[in-house]
This record gives structure tokens, C-alpha cells and sequence, in this order.
């Protein structure tokens, strides 16, 4: 069965061109002109991933992932491709703080958007080894099998990849992983020597399982090396 695609953009033309290249790999996309009618498309018939433009004519792309992300259940977790004008490096932050899970400027190649959408649905089906269905770590709780994560029996708010590289930090705790090595484990693309994004998401993590961000006691920075989730805490 193919999987499916919703494409909020208001460049007709492109979205034709995407349908058409992403069929050719057994996609079926759905295209909305704007953002009310991107959203109201998640809602009517929930896509398996949604390719964002930044730009839309009647609300801001980074306001529609923040109405994504805030939309019930299941919903809010529906994988969220963002396309942003020219890689602007603060375009790219802002959307992967409010929960995009990647990011590619325009104009891109089909090629890389194709790889991007397999990569990103690859982390959601795949997910990490299922050793067990639980991991704990005093009040947090990291449910694999239900993909959630809670502190005190209240539920964090992360994205798919969010929880991905969590998990991927608390199944190897107490040991200190470089940013390459983190973002193998979770089988994402190749993080290239500029790109700082997974510094994005580690704060939007910690923001949602610490205490206080910014004096962080689960998942420590270890200064010009990565990070390292805490075998002890509260």
C-alpha cells in the first residue's frame, strides 16, 4: 500500500512536479494551496508525513507545524518535512524547535527530498531495538512500544525524531556519544560538519524531560564531544 504524502505549498506547479517524482517510488501525495486547507486535510484523512512550505499566502508555515504538533492524539506526532527559502539558518532553527523533524531549503533536488522522506518514515516504522518496552530513569518513563515518554506520569511533548534520539541516548547511558555517532544510532541522514541542528533538537528534548533546561541533570553537554544521558537521576 502506498504511503501518504500531504504537500502544503502554494506553487501548484511544484507540488505537481513532487507528485509526479515521488509516484514514480510508490507515494501517493495530496496537495493543499494553503495552510487552513493543509490542516484541515491532516484531520480528514491523517498523512503518513507532510512536506511544509515556510511560505503560504494565508498563515505562516512555522504556525501551521506549531497547529500540527498541538492537534490530539496521534496527530501531533505525524512526521513534519519543512521546506525553507534559501537554508535561512534561523528559518531552519525556529521550525525544528516548534517540532519539524527536518528541514530542506529551496530549490532542492527531488533526489534529496526523496531521500529525506525515506529517512525521516524509516526512523518513524523502524525505530530503534526493542529490548524491552520500558526504560526508567526515576520519574522519566520511556514507553518504546506506545513511542511515549513522561516525567512524573505527565506526557512530554516530542517529536518522532525527538523520541528517537532520546532513546538512543538512554540505551547507551552513562556513555558519552559524539553528534555523529548519535545520529547513527537513530539511522538518520549524514549530520554534515556545519550543521548544528542536533543541538536544536537536544534542547527542545531537555526542555521537555528537565527540570530546568538550563541546568540540565538527565542529558549533559560534554564540551567538544556530544552528550551523555545520566545513569543516575532524581
Amino acid at each position: 500500500m502506498s504511503q501518504h504524502l500531504l504537500m502544503i505549498e502554494d506553487d501548484a506547479r511544484l507540488a505537481q512536479m513532487v507528485g509526479e517524482y515521488l509516484g514514480q517510488s510508490g507515494f501517493a501525495l495530496s496537495h493543499a494551496g494553503d495552510a487552513q486547507s493543509g490542516l484541515d486535510a491532516v484531520q480528514a484523512s491523517p498523512p503518513d508525513l507532510v512536506i511544509l512550505d515556510l511560505m503560504l499566502p494565508d498563515m505562516d508555515g512555522l504556525e501551521v507545524c506549531r497547529r500540527i504538533r498541538s492537534m490530539p492524539g496521534a496527530l501531533a506526532q505525524t512526521p513534519v518535512l519543512m521546506l525553507t527559502a534559501k537554508g535561512d539558518p534561523m528559518d531552519r532553527i525556529i521550525g525544528l524547535e516548534i517540532g519539524a523533524d527536518d528541514y530542506l531549503p529551496k530549490p532542492f533536488e527531488p533526489r534529496e527530498l526523496l531521500a529525506r522522506i525515506r529517512a525521516v518514515l524509516r526512523r518513524r516504522v523502524e525505530g530503534l531495538p526493542q529490548a524491552g518496552k520500558q526504560l526508567r530513569f526515576g520519574t522519566l518513563e520511556i514507553d518504546r512500544d506506545a513511542r511515549t515518554v513522561s516525567v512524573a506520569g505527565q506526557v512530554c511533548d516530542l517529536t518522532s525524531y525527538q523520541f528517537d534520539l532520546l532513546v538512543a541516548l538512554a540505551e547507551r547511558a552513562g556513555r558519552v556519544l559524539t553528534r555523529d555517532q548519535i545520529m547513527e544510532a537513530v539511522r538518520g541522514r549524514e549530520l554534515d560538519a556545519f550543521d548544528r541542528s542536533i543541538d536544536v533538537h537536544m534542547g527542545r528534548i531537555r526542555a521537555a524531560i528537565e527540570v530546568d533546561a538550563k541546568d540540565p541533570k538527565r542529558i549533559l553537554t560534554v564540551r567538544g564531544v556530544g552528550y551523555v544521558f545520566a545513569r543516575q537521576q532524581d
